[in-house]
C-alpha cells in the first residue's frame, strides 16, 4: 500500500460511517501540477474522537486543533476536522478553534489559494472555493482572503509564500507581496526550529537561488539572516572572482547545488563566505588587491552563532562549521605533506567538502585543478592507505619503557604521520621509529603540545587563511 492508497482507504472508511472525507491541501495542489505528492492530508467533518474510534492506531498529534495522524505500511496521513480558527494572539497558532460541518469554512482559514483546494478521492472532482485552480494555471501565490490577516495569524506564512513561489517558479501576487514586506519585521516571533526547517526546505527543494533572491526582495533576509544580507555589494578581486560580489557568488553556488542536497552542504554553501563582509579590505588599503584576510577564522564563530540561533543539532553544527573552516584548504592540497593530505580527505562526510569546493570554483574562476587532484587521489589510493590500521597503542608504549602522559598523543600522532607517508609499515618498524625520535627519559619532562586540530578539522597552529 502506498501513501495514496492509504489516504483513499481512510476516506472510504470515514465515508462508510457517514462522514465527509476529502483530500486537501498540498497533495491536491501537487496532483493538479502533475507532481507526485510527498504526503496526503484529509479534511473531514468527523470529530477527533470519532476519527480515533474508527482508527485506534491513530495518533492525536494536535488534538486541540482536530488533527490525527493515521499510520500504515510506513506512511502516515494527517486527518483534520473541518474548522474555523479564532484569534492568533502569538502569531503562530490559533487561541481556539471551532469545528465546522462545511468544507467551505475550513478552506477559508488556510494560507494560500493553491493550498486551499479539495478533492473527492473516488471521482477526483476538485472543490475550489478560493480560486486556487486559476492561480495554479496562472502561476500565482495569493493569500486566501485578506493577506494582512493571513500573515498576522501565522508569521511563518511569510517565508512559506517565498518558498512556494521559488519551488514552483510562481509569482507572488502584488497585494500578497506588499503584505509580506509590511510584516517582514515580525518573522522573528516564529520559533527558531520552524524557521530553520523552512529555510532548509528553501535551500534543498531545487530553487535555492530564486528563494534567497525573493527573501531579499521581501525584506525577510535581513530579518532572519542579516549576516547573509550584508554580502550584497561586498566586492571581490576580479582576478579570482570575475562573477562579482560575495552575494552574487553565493547565489551562483546555491543555483548549482545538486538535486536534494544534504541540508548541511546547502547551509555550508550559504555560509562558507560569511566572514568576508567583516574582513573586507579595499585596494586603497592593501595597495594591491581586495583582500579578506582571516575570513575563515572570522566566519567559523559567525557560523556557530547562526547554528546556535537556529538550534541546529550538535552533529549538523559541527559539519556546517567544518565546511566553513576547511573550504580554503583545497588551494594547498598539491603542496601538502602526504600525511596532512590524507588526514584532510578523512574529514567526516568529505564528499560534502568536495562538492562545496567544486561549486566554489565553478561559480568563480572555474579552476578545478585542486578538485581534480583530490579526485584522482581518492580514486587511486586504497582505503587502507588513507586509514591504515594502528601499528602501536598506548599499552605498547608502556611496554617500551615510556612513562604514560600527555606526550603519548604526540608520539602516536607522529607515528601515524610516518605511517601515512610510507616510512613505517610494521609494528617493529614503528617501535624503531619511536625510539629514534623520542627518548623515554626525555619524554618525562616533555610538555603537552596543543592539539593539531579542533573539531572542525582546522589546524590551530596554521597561519590565517588569505583570499
Amino acid at each position: 500500500m502506498n501513501s495514496r492508497e492509504l489516504a483513499d482507504s481512510i476516506c472510504t472508511t470515514l465515508q462508510r460511517n457517514g462522514y465527509q472525507a476529502l483530500l486537501a491541501g498540498g497533495g491536491v495542489r501537487d496532483l493538479l501540477l502533475g507532481r507526485s505528492p510527498v504526503d496526503y492530508d484529509i479534511a473531514t467533518d468527523a470529530l477527533p474522537d470519532q476519527v480515533m474510534a474508527l482508527f485506534p492506531d491513530g495518533v492525536p498529534v494536535g488534538a486541540q486543533f482536530g488533527v490525527v495522524f493515521i499510520p500504515g505500511d510506513g506512511f502516515k496521513v494527517e486527518v483534520a476536522t473541518f474548522r474555523s480558527d479564532g484569534n492568533y494572539s502569538d502569531g503562530r497558532r490559533p487561541d481556539q478553534v471551532v469545528y465546522a460541518k462545511a468544507p467551505e469554512q475550513d478552506v477559508k482559514r488556510r494560507d494560500f489559494t493553491i493550498n486551499g483546494l479539495l478533492m473527492r478521492p473516488e471521482t477526483c472532482e476538485v472543490l475550489d472555493f478560493v480560486g486556487g485552480q486559476a492561480d495554479l494555471k496562472a502561476g500565482v501565490i495569493r493569500a486566501i482572503g485578506e493577506p494582512d490577516r493571513r500573515f498576522t495569524e501565522d508569521k511563518l506564512r511569510l517565508i512559506r509564500a517565498v518558498r512556494f513561489a521559488a519551488r514552483f517558479g510562481f509569482a507572488i501576487e502584488p497585494e500578497t507581496f506588499a503584505s509580506i514586506r509590511r510584516h517582514a519585521h515580525q518573522i522573528t516571533v516564529v520559533s527558531a526550529e520552524r524557521l530553520r526547517d523552512e529555510l532548509t526546505k528553501l535551500l534543498t527543494e531545487g530553487a535555492a537561488r530564486r528563494g534567497f533572491q525573493l527573501l531579499d526582495k521581501t525584506g525577510l533576509l535581513a530579518e532572519v539572516l542579516p549576516e547573509v544580507a550584508t554580502m550584497k555589494g561586498v566586492e571581490q578581486p576580479p582576478q579570482y572572482h570575475p562573477e562579482g560580489d560575495v552575494w552574487t557568488h553565493t547565489l551562483l553556488m546555491l543555483e548549482g547545488l545538486p538535486a536534494r542536497p544534504p541540508a548541511t552542504l546547502a547551509w555550508g554553501v550559504l555560509l562558507h563566505d560569511v566572514g568576508k563582509p567583516p574582513t573586507f579590505r579595499p585596494v586603497a588599503e592593501t595597495g594591491d588587491r581586495i583582500r579578506f584576510d582571516g575570513h575563515v577564522d572570522v566566519g567559523v564563530p559567525m557560523g556557530q552563532e547562526i547554528c546556535r540561533r537556529f538550534r541546529f543539532s550538535n552533529e549538523d553544527t559541527q559539519q556546517i562549521l567544518a565546511l566553513i573552516a576547511n573550504h580554503m584548504r583545497f588551494k594547498d592540497v598539491e603542496r601538502m605533506r602526504p600525511a596532512t593530505l590524507k588526514r584532510f580527505v578523512r574529514l567526516p562526510r568529505f564528499e560534502e567538502h568536495m562538492e562545496l569546493h567544486r561549486l566554489d570554483c565553478s561559480s568563480s574562476n572555474r579552476r578545478l585543478q585542486s578538485y581534480d587532484f583530490v579526485s584522482r587521489l581518492l580514486a587511486d589510493t586504497p582505503p587502507e592507505e588513507i586509514r591504515p590500521p594502528k601499528l602501536l597503542t598506548g599499552n605498547d608504549l608502556l611496554e617500551m619503557g615510556y612513562k604514560q602522559g600527555p606526550a603519548f598523543s604526540q608520539m602516536l600522532g607522529s607515528l601515524e604521520d610516518a605511517q601515512l607517508e610510507g616510512k613505517v609499515q610494521t609494528s617493529e618498524e614503528a617501535k624503531r621509529y619511536l625510539l629514534s625520535k623520542f627518548r623515554p627519559k626525555m619524554l618525562e619532562k616533555r610538555e603537552e603540545e596543543p592539539p593539531l586540530a579542533d573539531k572542525t578539522g582546522r589546524d590551530r597552529r596554521r597561519t590565517p587563511v588569505r583570499n
